[in-house]
Order: C-alpha cells, then sequence, then structure tokens
C-alpha cells in the first residue's frame, strides 16, 4: 500500500514527508493505522546525528497509537479494530529477561530492531524498490507502519489515542522510574532532575507511590509549575547550588530517591550528590551525549548512596502500559496537560523546533 511519511534521509537535515510503499505483514506482524503520536526528544537525538546508533534513510517516530487494520499468521493477542499503543521496547513474554521481574529489556528481536529491521531481518518500508529501515521497530512518522506483535500494547478504547500515545515512551518512562527501578516507598523524600515529560512523568510516578516530600529541579518556571500539578511539593530552579539547596531542604540529609531525566552527565552527578547517605539511590533516565561519561566520587557510593539506570522505566510494555492508560482513565494521572500542541504529519519539523525552543511539554501529531 501506498502511505505518507517522515522520512530521515540525512542527519541534520529536515525530515521530508514522502510517499513510500508499505508491504503487508509477514507472520507475527500488524499493520497499524496511526491516529496519533508524540514527537520525542529521542527523535531529534537521531535526526541530529548525535544518536551514535543512528541510521539513516529511515522513518522516525516511535510515541505512536492507533488502530489494528489486520493482522499476519499466528497473531492470537490483537485483532482487526483493537487500539494499540506502539513500543519500542517489545515483550515477547518468553524470553529469560521477559520471564525475570527484575528487567524489561527483552531480547526477542533486539539485534534486528536495533538495525533498523523487523524481526525476519528485512523491512516493510520502501521507496522506489530501496529499502527504508524501520526506527526503533516503531517508525511512526506515517500514517500506517507495520509492527511485532509483541511490540504492541493493547489499551482500552475510552482512551483518547492522543493521550495514550504518551504512554509509548516518555510518560512511561518516568512513571516506571519510581515505580519500577526504584521502588519508591511511601512517606520518603524524592527529588527529580528535569520537568519535562520524563522528569514529570517521574514525578507523578513519586505521588502515585506515596512519597511525602517530591522535589522538583528545572530551569524553566512553566515547567516547575507543571511539575506542582502532578504532585511536586517543592520546586528548586536548576544551577551549580541545586545540590545543596535540596540538602537545606533534607537537613543535610539529601533525598531517598533521586531521579535524573535531562540527558546532562553534570546533573547525573547531582542526581548522585543528591541522594542521602546510607541508602539513597540516584536513577538515571535522561541518555547521555555520544562519548560523555558520569564521573563520580566513589566516597559517595561507599557511603551508601547507589546508582541505577532505567530503561522505558522497567516498563515491561504489553503487560503495563495498559495499567498505565487504565490509571490515566480513573483521573490518577493527568495527562492533558502534557500536550501542548497538535501537529499535522506536514509539520513534524515544527515539532523538533517547539521542542528546541522547549515551548511547551509534547506536540502531538493528529493523523485524523
Amino acid at each position: 500500500m501506498k502511505i505518507r511519511a517522515a522520512v530521515l534521509d540525512d542527519f541534520g537535515a529536515p525530515l521530508a514527508v514522502q510517499e513510500l510503499d508499505l508491504a503487508e505483514p509477514n507472520a507475527g506482524e500488524v499493520l497499524v493505522r496511526l491516529v496519533a503520536c508524540g514527537v520525542c526528544h529521542t527523535d531529534l537525538y537521531t535526526a541530529s546525528g548525535a544518536d551514535p546508533s543512528g541510521y539513516a534513510p529511515t522513518v522516525l517516530g516511535h510515541e505512536g497509537a492507533g488502530v489494528v487494520e489486520r493482522v499476519g499468521d499466528g497473531v492470537t493477542s490483537l485483532a482487526a479494530g483493537d487500539h494499540v499503543v506502539t513500543l519500542f521496547s517489545p515483550q515477547c513474554r518468553e524470553c529469560i529477561h521477559c520471564r525475570d521481574a527484575r528487567t524489561n529489556l527483552c531480547l526477542a528481536i533486539r539485534d534486528q530492531q536495533n538495525k533498523g529491521y523487523l524481526p525476519d531481518g528485512t523491512t516493510r518500508l520502501s521507496r522506489d524498490g530501496e529499502p527504508i529501515r524501520h526506527f526503533m521497530g516503531t517508525s511512526t512518522f506515517a500514517e500506517y507502519t507495520v509492527m511485532p506483535e509483541i511490540a504492541l500494547a493493547k489499551v482500552s478504547d475510552d482512551a483518547p489515542l492522543d493521550r495514550a500515545c504518551l504512554f509509548a515512551c516518555g510518560l512511561s518512562t518516568g512513571l516506571g522510574a519510581a515505580i519500577n527501578t526504584a521502588k519508591v516507598e511511601p512517606g520518603s523524600t524524592c527529588v527529580v532532575f528535569g520537568a519535562g515529560m520524563v522528569g514529570l512523568g517521574a514525578v507523578a510516578g513519586c505521588r502515585l507511590q506515596g512519597a511525602e516530600r517530591i522535589v522538583c529541579v528545572d530551569l524553566s518556571d512553566e515547567r516547575l509549575e507543571l511539575a506542582r500539578g502532578q504532585g511536586a511539593t517543592d520546586t528548586i530552579t536548576g544551577g551549580p547550588d541545586a545540590v545543596q539547596r535540596i540538602l537545606d531542604l533534607t537537613d543535610g540529609f539529601g533525598a531517598d530517591y533521586a531521579f535524573e531525566a535531562t540527558g546532562s552527565v553534570h546533573v547525573m552527578r547531582q542526581a548522585v550528590e543528591s541522594a542521602r547517605m546510607g541508602w539513597g539511590l540516584a536513577t538515571v533516565c535522561g541518555v547521555a551525549g555520544k562519548g560523555e561519561t558520569l564521573d563520580v566520587v566513589p566516597r559517595l557510593l561507599i557511603t551508601g548512596r547507589r546508582v541505577a539506570g532505567s530503561s522505558f522505566g522497567g516498563v515491561k510494555g504489553r503487560d503495563q502500559v495498559p495499567q498505565f492508560v487504565e490509571r490515566y482513565l480513573a483521573g490518577d494521572i493527568d495527562v492533558d496537560a502534557f500536550v501542548s500542541h497538535k501537529l499535522t504529519l506536514d509539520e513534524v519539523n515544527r515539532g523538533f523546533e517547539l521542542m528546541e525552543a522547549q515551548d511547551g511539554i509534547r506536540s502531538v501529531i493528529d493523523f485524523a
């Protein structure tokens, strides 16, 4: 079938909306009609050329939600008409990682996905007979996409898909960092560095876990106000003195749980330094630039602080994304506050411009 999609041909150049060919789903695959897709920093990170694992040409986009159109042979968990959220982090439910509660890093299709291919090592996207690679196994800056069954989460038909799409990446990453990775305990003190999509999700996750005090650190007063709406009890303007200010707020001890959601290695260090001696846990969610390293004084670790990384918030997507969507429908998570701009597919580059200007939290492409 012919579709329109936003293609990355050259790093650093604007995406070009073009007509492509999309083949029918093979066995174990699903054809999805996209209804909405968030414009995420990871898309910009790859488009800019900063991502060391990036490739082109490809169709970007991974924060999608849509409706199943057709399924390939052997697909049993989905049917035409189902509402789904796309998952860049699949869940086969069979590999050693999927069967272990300690991680969400499914191994089933990881190698091929990282190369831009579907599980059989080929693509369904092409242009003039030449293959176009899939991005993060999703490629949702497109009217339609073909994806593995194991990379789609079936969600309630009651959820607006222009809200549900945010659970495909940033929001779930933040929620899961607090709920799954850190396992924030009731009555605890938390600090979240960064009030973008991931950081605000972490603030909400800490609130849902029953944290007593939630401090949010960001450079933007507007974003700090959004953090208060998600449950932050205190806000701090970011800067070199942020750690000292956190210590001052916590009787000199620091936070039981610290979360980094900026991608800055300097802020990652601040997160570690603001964690409490004895048991403080710093969870790193941000993606640092190519070649950057985290510099931590070993004494901070010897005195009981711990550092953890969190990919997609430790979320096993097919199981937990539908649960998060249900909590949104129940009123536990305010997703509406995150949708700052609605765009058409042809305005996808505008989404990158708004992101670079820190204008709002999330631009959402509406395919309706």
